[in-house]
């Protein structure tokens, strides 16, 4: 890796680093979301980190971001910790699959794949609302669905680098019914794991730096629990509409990335 891919070490860059963090902790509070899609969009268009690198960066950042997340929805009881075992191990094997059908498979028919689930579940979040005394009940069918939607959040990751809460947190609670809040806990249990291995296969690769990371895991753990806790105080209805709102940010990233992938 050459160090031009690395930005320099100045102070711009590092309040830069900051307030990536402070906005990627409310916004993984809130939403049960790793963040990466905050954080990496961010590291290549203000510090003009290579597209990797950011990836990497973004990657490490979320195991403390997430890892804060958890707590908070732990102390109001909303982490399904089964479940989210069973997705993570999911994701995993998932991600694996991922980056080996990486250079076969068309990503621009990907990208706009993703962004019609997105659509999807955007007009769905308008049409059924979840209920904040909706307890998860693991039995062998759902688990077995619960295996298959983690395998599938990991092959999404490893192939367009998009995944976790984006996938997870709508699919627990349009699926399998779950409430809101420990859709999000949930997610962000499932997210310690496989960013965890995502990141130790990145600092292999020398995709990771790490000074970044860190400074933008710690800035985001200060928010973290503040949009945990903002995500309790909001309205379930209020709370799918925000929730739209951002997956609608995220559409929109993807469909110009699939556009410019196809001009290429």
């Amino acid at each position: 890796m050459t160090e031009s891919t690395r930005p320099a070490r100045t102070p711009r860059a590092y309040a830069a680093f900051v307030g990536i963090g402070l906005l990627a902790g409310v916004l993984s509070g809130l939403f049960g979301v790793g963040g990466g899609t905050v954080i990496m969009p961010m590291l290549v268009l203000l510090l003009a980190f290579d597209q990797r690198l950011a990836a990497g960066t973004s990657l490490a950042a979320i195991v403390p971001t997430a890892s804060v997340g958890v707590i908070s929805y732990a102390l109001h009881g909303s982490v399904a910790w089964i479940p989210a075992a069973i997705l993570a191990a999911g994701a995993v094997v998932g991600a694996q699959i991922g980056t080996r059908l990486l250079p076969r498979i068309s990503q621009t028919a990907l990208r706009w794949c993703f962004v019609g689930f997105l659509v999807v579940v955007i007009v769905t979040l308008f049409v059924v609302i979840p209920s904040r005394s909706a307890v998860f009940e693991l039995g062998l069918l759902n688990g077995v669905l619960l295996a298959l939607v983690g395998v599938g959040t990991g092959i999404l990751a490893g192939l367009i680098g998009v995944g976790g809460g984006v996938i997870v947190v709508p699919v627990l609670m349009l699926a399998f019914g779950t409430s809101d809040l420990e859709a999000k806990g949930t997610s962000l249990l499932m997210m310690i794991p496989t960013a965890i291995s995502g990141t130790i296969g990145n600092l292999r690769n020398k995709n990771v730096d790490l000074v970044a990371a860190g400074v933008i895991g710690v800035s985001a753990c200060t928010t973290t629990a503040l949009g945990a806790w903002l995500a309790t105080l909001i309205d379930p209805l209020l709370g799918n509409v925000l929730f739209a709102a951002y997956l609608v940010v995220i559409a929109v990233q993807m469909a110009l990335k699939a556009i410019r992938g196809r001009r290429r």
